[in-house]
C-alpha cells in the first residue's frame, strides 16, 4: 500500500512538473525594455494545448492586462508574474521588465561664486542649511560626527561625536529636528538642531543602508546606495514608499548625498562617475540632467587620502549650492548652470 502511494505522489510531482515546462510567458519586446508612452503586451504560450483555468497577469505588485499601457507606471525595475490555473493548480512565470525616461538627460555645468576654508580631516557625509548655519555629518567608525559650521570661516561652533560602532551619513533637518543616517548600522537618529542632543533613534526598513538625506518639506527622502530612494514617513520615519531612479538607458545605482530644491532632488554618485551630481524628478525618477563638476577636485589641497566629491547644500537666501568632498580642504559656493 505504502509502495502504491508513493508512486502516486511521483507520478502527481511529474505531472505538475510537466504542466509548467508546458508554458512559457512571452513578452512582445525582446530587451524588455520600456518607455512609459509604450503598452506593454503579453502572451502566455501553451505548448500542449492544456486546458486553462484562468490567467492573473501582475507588475510590481499590481494586478494588469495582458494589454496594459504604461502612461501612470513610474519608471523602474519590476517582476512580472504570471499566475497560471490548470485543474486547480497554480504555477508561476516570472520576467523581469525596465521602464526607462523617454528624454536623454540635460547636462549641466558650474560656476564658482566663492571658495571657504574647510576641515580636511573631515569625511564629509551629509551638509545640510537651517538658520543660516551649515551643518555636517562625517563618517568612518570612531571617527564619525555630527557638527554646526561656520560656512564663511570653516571654524566648528560645536561638534557631538557618534558611538564608534557608527558610521555617520547624510542628514537633512524636517520640522525643527535634525536627522542623520548611518551606514551599516541599521539605524538613523533624531536631534534637537540647537543643541546637537540626540531626542530618538529609528530603525530602517526594507532599504540596505543609510546613504544620502532629504526633505521636501513634508517627506524625508532617503538613499541607500542602491538606484532606490525611499520615501520615509516625518513622525515615525517608516518607508511608505520608493523613488526608482532611472535615465532613458539604465538604472543609476550608488546614490548617495542628496538635497532638494525647487522640487528637484540634486544628488551626488558615489564612484560611479566621481566628478558626476544628478538631477532627479522625485514625481517618476527621471533623471532630468548631469551635472559636470570636473575641475573642483583639483583646486583642494592634494593630500595622500583625499577622496571623492561629497556633500551638496542649498543655501536657500543666496539660492547658490555648496559643494566639498571627503578630506577636502575647501567648501565652494558655486552656481549650477546648462551647459554650453
Amino acid at each position: 500500500m505504502k509502495i502504491w502511494i508513493l508512486i502516486i505522489s511521483l507520478l502527481f510531482l511529474k505531472c505538475n512538473t510537466d504542466i509548467k515546462k508546458d508554458f512559457k510567458l512571452s513578452v512582445l519586446k525582446n530587451d524588455k525594455k520600456y518607455i512609459p508612452s509604450d503598452t506593454l503586451k503579453l502572451m502566455l504560450v501553451n505548448k500542449k494545448n492544456h486546458l486553462i483555468d484562468s490567467v492573473v497577469y501582475h507588475l510590481g505588485g499590481q494586478k494588469i492586462t495582458n494589454t496594459q499601457s504604461l502612461k501612470n507606471k513610474p519608471l523602474g525595475i519590476y517582476d512580472l508574474i504570471a499566475s497560471v490555473y490548470v485543474s486547480g493548480k497554480k504555477s508561476e512565470y516570472k520576467e523581469k521588465i525596465t521602464i526607462l525616461s523617454h528624454s536623454i538627460p540635460k547636462l549641466y555645468t558650474y560656476s564658482i561664486l566663492n571658495e571657504y576654508p574647510h576641515d580636511k580631516t573631515s569625511y564629509t557625509q551629509g551638509l545640510e542649511f537651517y538658520r543660516d548655519t551649515l551643518y555636517e555629518s562625517t563618517g568612518l567608525r570612531g571617527k564619525s560626527s555630527l557638527r554646526k559650521v561656520n560656512f564663511k570661516t570653516g571654524e566648528t561652533y560645536q561638534m557631538v561625536a557618534l558611538d564608534q560602532v557608527y558610521f555617520g551619513e547624510g542628514i537633512s533637518v524636517l520640522n525643527d529636528k535634525l536627522f542623520q543616517l548611518t551606514w551599516q548600522g541599521d539605524m538613523g537618529f533624531q536631534y534637537n538642531p540647537n543643541q546637537l542632543i540626540m531626542e530618538r533613534s529609528f530603525a530602517y526598513q526594507k532599504s540596505k543602508e543609510g546613504w544620502g538625506l532629504c526633505n521636501d518639506g513634508q517627506k524625508l527622502y532617503k538613499s541607500d546606495g542602491s538606484h532606490k530612494i525611499w520615501i520615509l514617513d516625518p513622525h515615525t520615519q517608516k518607508e511608505t514608499g520608493n523613488i526608482q531612479v532611472m535615465t532613458d538607458k539604465n538604472a543609476i545605482n550608488k546614490i548617495n548625498e542628496l538635497e532638494w530644491v525647487d522640487g528637484k532632488i540634486y544628488a551626488n554618485t558615489y564612484q560611479f562617475k566621481k566628478n558626476v551630481g544628478i538631477i532627479i524628478n522625485p514625481k517618476s525618477g527621471a533623471v532630468d540632467g548631469v551635472i559636470d563638476f570636473t575641475g573642483l577636485k583639483s583646486k583642494v589641497e592634494q593630500v595622500s587620502n583625499l577622496d571623492v566629491l561629497n556633500g551638496i547644500a542649498y543655501h536657500p537666501k543666496r539660492k547658490t549650492f555648496f559643494i566639498t568632498g571627503k578630506y577636502w580642504s575647501k567648501l565652494f559656493e558655486v552656481k549650477i548652470e546648462p551647459k554650453q
